[in-house]
């Protein structure tokens, strides 16, 4: 009997010690798959981190490149783009015709160009006055915005300030262009093309221009007059006269820049520029901004 009983209690010590050992078995094992996830989760969450910090260095990368793109674009003229406006006039083909604005902007006419050439969809030239742009900020944004290019026409079109020294041609030029970076909000933008008032060439500051010219080169800046006219500010009193005189110096010209004005006195202008615009869309003239010379994104 003893016998038995003792047989008992070493099947039931056998079946405990059994139990503890699938126990600490399972423990082991539950505890190394534990292990296997949490490495698992680990490596994934490195792998992740390591994925997004990734990611977030080439966007990094793509907005310095961006960035430093749009400086590149604005940089100053090299002698081969400046060589391209010196040589604006000659024979072009397809045709093509820069429509260039002098002397704003201005609440009395500016906008309604504006909405004139976004209504055709045409890209313009508009050579800005310092003194204009610290009046209508909002006006330039708005040009520069709606794609078309904002050049330099000085700050004061006073000829007895702005042509006292080729160094003071330049100042305007300096100021002007500060007045636009602010303006538009953009501190690397550069308008590379300037404008003498009353042209570049003749009359009593020639030889002072010459200079001026050659000192604006130095700079990387070109300078650019025009070769057709509507004469809207040198007497031209009805919108049929500024037809005509347009008319009478575009000519046979496969390459025109025109210069027109958008002063305050100047709605005339606005008037005459839907027949201007159907001239040269009949007669194959592809519309270009001054900008579009140097072939930058």
């Amino acid at each position: 009997m003893e016998i038995i009983v003792e047989k008992k209690l070493n099947i039931k010590k056998f079946i405990a010690a059994t139990l503890i050992c699938i126990i600490l078995m399972l423990v082991a094992i539950n505890c190394v798959y534990d292990n296997f996830i949490s490495n698992k989760n680990k490596e994934a969450t490195i792998g992740y981190v390591q994925e997004v910090e990734a990611k977030k260095q080439e966007e990094l990368k793509q907005k310095k490149e961006l960035e430093e793109k749009k400086i590149k674009k604005y940089d100053a003229l090299n002698n081969d783009e400046i060589a391209k406006i010196e040589n604006i006039y000659e024979h072009s083909e397809p045709k093509r015709v820069f429509l260039t604005f002098d002397d704003g902007p201005t609440e009395a006419v500016t906008p309604f160009i504006l909405d004139l050439l976004k209504k055709e969809n045409i890209k313009g030239t508009f050579f800005v006055l310092g003194s204009m742009v610290e009046n209508y900020p909002d006006l330039v944004k708005r040009e520069y915005e709606e794609g078309h290019f904002i050049a330099n026409h000085g700050y004061s079109h006073r000829y007895k300030e702005i042509y006292q020294s080729s160094d003071s041609v330049l100042d305007e030029y300096n100021r002007t262009n500060d007045l636009i970076k602010n303006a538009i909000g953009i501190p690397y933008y550069n308008s590379l093309v300037f404008r003498f008032p009353g042209g570049s060439s003749g009359g009593y500051y020639h030889d002072l221009k010459q200079e001026a010219k050659n000192k604006l080169k130095e700079q990387g800046i070109a300078s650019l007059d025009w070769n057709a006219l509507t004469r809207d500010s040198e007497g031209a009193t009805t919108k049929e006269a500024i037809i005509e005189n347009f008319s009478e110096t575009v000519q046979d010209k496969t390459s025109v820049v025109l210069l027109m004005h958008d002063a305050s006195d100047k709605i005339l202008t606005y008037e005459a520029l839907p027949d201007i615009i159907t001239y040269f869309r009949n007669n194959g003239y592809v519309f270009k901004t001054v900008f579009d010379l140097f072939d930058r994104e």
